[in-house]
């Protein structure tokens, strides 16, 4: 496919950029530990865009106390459907079969479970519709078997050899999969999934450090808007020049949080330096998740719940976490303010004072 100039110039800014994030992902000392929270934010970006009603310091809470409830449970699903895909890649290609695995952890026992998780549907449906009829939608994806064709194309076309560039392919992709809108639910998320998968199985990306959903959500309705201009008027180019300004931005904005986490750590752990007991581990589960609690700590550490809260008082000596305030008795969590501000810099940790453990 032919690709205006201006498109090439963003497609070369994305590459760069993404090789950069790549470059970065596979020098940190320990990337799995900054993952977890890159995945965090990607999962809550894209549940938000469909209308969830949750806060990151909500999510790193419920995970901290493995309690997840309500919207939520839409962002841990979303993380452990990213999870079971990415783990999945190394026996099965992204296909329909994998799809739908994802699609039926994404949507259990949680909004949406009741429309056949897992399943592709075999009735219309239709998007944005005021009083919930096809005549009245901004958009009806095509008929049961049209879509049916359409999804064995797009499943065909994601393991040709073609001459499109990667970057270019994945956009497309995105745009198809949710044009052909294959279940009843959860299609925007699942798509988005599909970005993460393709990085990573294309090895673009060594893991998904990149969150795109950031990009999207703050965007929301020029993201739409340009969907909806390909089906409507053929705008290829404006879609392909906003999903590469994407990932030019948002590889720029996961590079320079990786080097401050980085730098974080380090002067966490040089606080703690000559220290012999295990508190210089608890700093790595900082970083996997910013809130602590006993339960946690005891858990990673297979140690006591005492030796937790010994471990976490020397990290709070420290000065490296807070305790949370107002949370009482045994749901106490503490939180390391400067990993959670430079994850999440404009809004500020709020606990439950439930005691859920």
């Amino acid at each position: 496919m032919d690709l205006s100039t201006d498109t090439v110039l963003r497609l070369s800014d994305a590459d760069r950029a993404l090789g950069r994030l790549a470059g970065a992902g596979r020098l940190l000392p320990n990337p799995h530990l900054l993952l977890q929270p890159y995945i965090a934010r990607e999962a809550l970006a894209s549940s938000r865009i469909e209308g969830t009603q949750a806060s990151l310091s909500e999510v790193f809470d419920a995970q901290a106390r493995n309690k997840p409830a309500g919207p939520v449970r839409e962002v841990t699903n979303y993380i452990a459907a990213l999870e079971h895909g990415l783990g999945r890649l190394a026996t099965l290609p992204i296909s329909k079969r994998l799809l739908c695995e994802v699609h039926e952890i994404l949507l259990a026992n949680a909004r949406g479970q009741e429309r056949r998780p897992g399943e592709v549907r075999t009735s219309q449906n239709w998007i944005g519709s005021p009083d919930n009829r096809p005549e009245t939608a901004v958009f009806v994806p095509p008929s049961v078997d049209d879509m049916q064709t359409s999804f064995d194309d797009l499943e065909r076309f994601l393991h040709e050899d073609t001459s499109i560039p990667p970057l270019v392919k994945i956009a497309l992709i995105h745009y198809q999969f949710e044009t052909i809108h294959p279940f009843l639910d959860g299609n925007g998320r699942l798509g988005r999934l599909l970005i993460a998968f393709l990085l990573v199985e294309q090895q673009l990306l060594p893991q998904p450090l990149l969150y795109l959903s950031a990009y999207f959500e703050r965007r929301r309705s020029d993201y739409y808007d340009r969907l909806q201009a390909v089906r409507e008027r053929g705008e290829l180019r404006e879609w392909l020049d906003f999903f590469l300004a994407g990932v030019t931005e948002q590889a720029i904005d996961a590079v320079t949080r990786a080097e401050r986490l980085v730098d974080l750590r380090e002067g966490y752990r040089l606080r703690l330096v000559g220290d012999r007991s295990r508190a210089v581990e608890v700093v790595d589960l900082v970083f996997q998740n910013p809130v602590l609690t006993t339960t946690r700590i005891a858990r990673a550490l297979d140690t006591s719940l005492q030796g937790a809260l010994n471990h976490v008082r020397r990290l709070e000596s420290e000065g490296i976490v807070t305790e949370a305030m107002g949370v009482p008795g045994r749901s106490k969590r503490w939180v390391s303010l400067e990993v959670f501000s430079v994850l999440e810099p404009d809004t500020p940790p709020t606990f439950s004072s439930e005691d859920h453990e």
